[in-house]
């Protein structure tokens, strides 16, 4: 048997089993090595060498980690959130549901995108802006299912696609800088405008999945019981996505938000302005730089030189804030140790010269086998960042192998990657939506996120980027 198909194997049964992803990769990868027929220490040491590739990626998840919980700090986001509840509270009150409606979720696919890229702070907005919300979309009858995925498809659609912030982190030190190291030794070299362009076709399927899930499948009303929540501030992937109801909403909708609406935050208009100074010097200091480890530390210096938080808390809040992405951070340095060892394997030649013969020169067959591989691959992961140290190393050479062009070969491992993210159980761009919408517990996790996501997303991106491996 190929010791790279029986670590991928290993890696997706443990991960259907619920292990620890970073355990999952360091087992995988040691069992790999082994059948192989490397030694132990070869293969620790192997593992070792591949841990560097990705530790530039952890540094910039946690340092806008810290940045996020800076901003928080702020009061911005909670004054964002409060000034919607008071704008859609109002119109609420209207006999204009459906137009509402639309609005609340253009309300929402906009502060996903820019979660991604404008202020950088990934899922750590939903906990803020979605459940003051809940009240509203009570009021619409507005199918929650609708919003998971409105909220999925601004998370995962914007780094996939946008190559700032997050998508800067993806498309080009990740995507990019794991096809060129791989590809260098099949002279395969791809640029950065490659990255949205190869990805551009399987962003639209996804736009159209989050089309039909609003318009056609989760149109109709849907109605829930108002509940009074206790408020959160941070995310904890570990626990139930549940929260205690306090007690059953007596008051008509239309008043419950506006009392809501009226207890506005009260922040400095220097507070404000330094806030947004941050997020504008962040953006900056990325696009100049191209770095995101350099924008986010930018950003969390201004806010810290403007008195946002004392001195003496400087150090907690940077720490507490690495500490909310460093999961993340760990996985893809795993990822990174897991693919440094089926390279060095040498059974990734061999997988490909019996696929290649297996398959013929069926270019249509061989790029819809690897988006269902690597669905299955991702799902386990359930994360696109830390897929593709995995997927490249194997699909690059199939790629070439193949005939595909580097704009193919970065529409099937970009939609690939991008799978695990859109559809699974574990993937943090599931797992914050129905942080936001079940926390009075009538959203559930499994039922109302991850199957509407799997079928309205995982879908399409099988389709689509099928179709971006054909024409580019």
């Amino acid at each position: 048997m190929n010791a790279v198909v029986i670590a991928i194997a290993v890696m997706f049964i443990l991960s259907l089993a619920r292990v620890s992803v970073v355990l999952t990769l360091v087992i995988s990868a040691m069992i790999g090595g082994l059948v192989a027929g490397l030694s132990l220490s070869d293969t620790v040491q192997a593992f070792n060498a591949g841990l560097g590739d990705g530790a530039e990626v952890a540094l910039a998840y946690a340092v806008l980690g810290a940045f996020a919980l800076a901003l928080s700090k702020s009061g911005l986001p909670d004054l964002l959130a409060h000034k919607l509840i008071g704008l859609l509270g109002a119109e609420a009150s209207h006999h204009q549901a459906r137009t509402v409606k639309y609005v609340l979720l253009g309300i929402l696919l906009i502060s996903a995108i820019f979660s991604q890229n404008l202020i950088p702070v990934h899922i750590a907005f939903i906990p803020v802006l979605v459940p003051p919300l809940l009240k509203v979309m009570n009021h619409l009858h507005l199918d929650r299912r609708a919003a998971a995925c409105v909220l999925t498809l601004g998370l995962v659609g914007t780094y996939i696609f946008l190559p700032v912030g997050f998508g800067a982190i993806f498309l080009e030190q990740i995507l990019m800088g794991n096809i060129n190291k791989v590809g260098a030794q099949y002279g395969l070299h791809v640029e950065r405008w490659m990255m949205p362009a190869g990805m551009a076709i399987s962003v639209c399927g996804m736009v159209i999945g989050t089309l039909v899930a609003v318009l056609i499948s989760y149109r109709k009303p849907r109605h829930y019981i108002d509940r009074q929540i206790q408020p959160v501030t941070t995310i904890d992937l570990d626990k139930p996505l549940r929260a205690t109801v306090v007690q059953e909403d007596l008051k008509s909708d239309a008043i419950a938000l506006q009392q809501d609406a009226q207890h506005v935050p009260k922040i400095a208009k220097k507070t404000m302005l330094m806030a947004i100074l941050a997020i504008v010097m962040t953006l900056i200091a990325q696009l100049y730089s191209g770095s995101m480890i350099l924008g986010g530390l930018v950003g969390f210096a201004v806010l810290s030189t403007a008195g946002i938080f004392k001195w003496q808390q400087a150090d907690d809040v940077f720490v507490q804030g690495m500490r909310m992405m460093a999961l993340v951070g760990f996985i893809m340095i795993s990822a990174a140790g897991f693919a440094s060892v089926m390279t060095h394997t040498g059974d990734i030649q061999q997988l490909v010269s019996s696929v290649v013969n297996i398959i013929g020169d069926h270019h249509a067959l061989a790029a819809l086998l690897m988006l269902v591989i690597g669905l299955f691959v991702t799902i386990g992961i359930g994360s696109s960042f830390s897929s593709v140290p995995v997927l490249a190393v194997i699909y690059v050479p199939m790629c070439v192998q193949f005939g595909f062009s580097p704009l193919a070969t970065v529409a099937i491992i970009g939609t690939a990657a991008a799978l695990g993210d859109a559809g699974s159980p574990a993937s943090d761009s599931t797992l914050g939506p129905t942080a936001g919408l079940g926390i009075d517990g009538q959203h559930d996790h499994i039922w109302d996120t991850v199957i509407p996501t799997f079928i309205h997303f995982n879908l399409p991106l099988l389709i689509f980027g099928w179709i971006a491996a054909m024409v580019l």
